[in-house]
């Protein structure tokens, strides 16, 4: 970690939504997040049964945090695309290169570093709950089984900064039972989107300590879990369970996924 970036007694970063580094950070695009949207859905419903449900779970208004599960590759894409509202998913930067970086940027999309503290990535993130708009968080921080087991204090973290209510996401069907992390379903299968109620954490001044965030983000996983037995009734589906084998000659991100995150 940097010298910029330590914290003292437990406290963490001193960011907020009146942070004068939080106005100046890049406002992210939405014009053609907004404007590929119907195009996007249609050509995603015509691929794949996807079901969304809870929608009106997403508050229609103001700053909205999605905190959602991640086990595949089409995770991301859907939750820009599906959700009720747009959102400005916080995406690993390692996506960033070559055109579908531009592309990425272009969208709206908020580039993270995922092995450090990326203030950056925070800043630009309250900036969009600053505008009042939506910011979709993987706290696992990496594709896996999508059980949540192991969560990162980044969606609690900025519930607590902006205010925001945080809304859970289970994400069901996205990969199929061992397949790789890069994998996409079969045309024609069955995906569901749920929504969970919304979760209302108090809105704390700095500095806010590592026993607070991890409290709060305590509460985020419980709130997802309850989301996921619901999804889970509701549908008839089940998580897939643990990722398989890299496909030859592909990357994994199974090492890093060992890395502890410090954000």
């Amino acid at each position: 970690m940097t010298p910029a970036l330590r914290v003292r007694a437990g406290e963490q970063p001193r960011t907020a939504t009146t942070d004068p580094a939080v106005s100046a950070a890049r406002a992210s695009r939405t014009a053609m997040l907004t404007g590929l949207r119907p195009a996007a859905r249609t050509l995603v419903h015509r691929r794949w049964q996807v079901e969304v449900h809870g929608a009106d779970h997403v508050p229609a208004h103001g700053p909205v945090v999605l905190a959602a599960n991640h086990v595949g590759w089409l995770d991301g894409p859907l939750l820009a695309i599906v959700s009720p509202r747009p959102a400005h998913v916080l995406t690993k930067h390692e996506m960033y290169a070559g055109p579908m970086g531009a592309f990425l940027h272009a969208a709206g999309q908020i580039p993270l570093d995922r092995w450090q503290v990326d203030l950056g990535a925070v800043r630009q993130a309250l900036r969009v709950l600053e505008e009042g708009r939506v910011v979709g968080v993987f706290p696992e921080g990496a594709r896996g089984d999508g059980s949540m087991r192991l969560h990162r204090p980044g969606a609690a973290y900025l519930a607590l900064v902006s205010g925001a209510p945080v809304v859970p996401v289970v994400f069901l069907g996205t990969r199929l039972p061992g397949a790789p992390d890069d994998s996409v379903p079969p045309a024609g299968s069955r995906i569901a989107v749920t929504y969970g109620e919304p979760l209302h954490l108090p809105r704390l001044p700095w500095p806010r300590t590592h026993d607070e965030v991890t409290r709060a983000s305590a509460q985020v996983r419980e709130a997802f879990v309850t989301t996921l037995h619901s999804a889970e009734a509701a549908t008839g589906m089940t998580l897939p369970g643990p990722l398989g084998p890299a496909r030859t000659g592909t990357k994994t991100s199974t090492t890093k996924r060992t890395k502890k995150m410090r954000t």
